[in-house]
């Protein structure tokens, strides 16, 4: 076997009970040259902040165990699973790529993120996709108060329900929810489902892994009427 051939079916195995965080992000980092394992296991990561963090290479990495504060936040290209439950600013600020998390994740998930796909296959925290410029998250639970707050594009699906004033100051993306909404922000409206909708929401489940009915959802979007100054509309701002 070629030692290219090798590097990609090694799984490089990091235990931080042993190595520092420090350590393991500068390695993950440095595969942006070029030549290492494309595949890596994190073991005892025990609630660690920015766990690979600023990622910029085609690489999978993942991860047993629950992590703390942006895990996978500017994250490029690589695939970063969390087999376990995340803290605030999963996938933060990410690019492209995709983050995926087995159990719950807290506020602020996918947060400012500009393209990639982010999974999360329990619930999420508030403020889920908080001002999001491209990337789409897929929910397989609920999502809580303030999601999709200033959301400006890409698409949010949440399988469950939503809490109080999902996409308050939204833009242009577009949200899916297929249980209930305990209330919209300023400017957000439900909006019909067409079938052009129905196909966008069924490509993001399979692209998930996550099986559910597209038809259940409804759609929200901008009703358009923040996007200029109003005065008559000063109280909504």
């Amino acid at each position: 076997m070629a030692v290219a051939e090798r590097e990609h079916a090694a799984v490089e195995v990091v235990d931080l009970e042993t190595t520092s965080l420090r350590e393991l992000n500068q390695r993950l980092h440095e595969l942006a040259a070029g030549a290492g394992p494309r595949h890596w296991r994190v073991v005892n990561p025990s609630g660690a902040h920015a766990v690979a963090c600023g990622l910029d290479a085609d690489v999978e990495v993942e991860i047993d165990g629950h992590v703390g504060y942006y895990c996978a936040g500017m994250n490029m290209l690589a695939t970063v699973r969390v087999h376990g439950n995340a803290s605030t600013g999963i996938a933060e600020n990410m690019m492209s790529g995709r983050v995926e998390v087995d159990g719950n994740v807290s506020q602020s998930a996918g947060a400012t993120g500009r393209g990639g796909l982010l999974v999360v296959h329990g619930n999420a925290s508030s403020r889920c996709g908080i001002s999001m410029k491209g990337v789409d998250i897929v929910v397989g639970g609920s999502v809580g108060h303030m999601s999709a707050f200033m959301a400006q594009t890409g698409c949010l699906v949440v399988c469950g329900d939503a809490g109080e004033a999902l996409g308050d100051s939204i833009y242009e993306a577009r949200l899916y929810v297929r249980g209930s909404v305990a209330g919209l922000g300023a400017d957000c409206v439900e909006k019909e489902l067409r079938e052009e909708h129905v196909t966008q929401v069924a490509s993001l489940l399979e692209a998930a892994e996550i099986d559910a009915d597209p038809g259940d959802f409804r759609r929200y979007g901008s009703a358009r009427q923040l996007y200029n100054f109003k005065i008559d509309n000063a109280g909504a701002y």
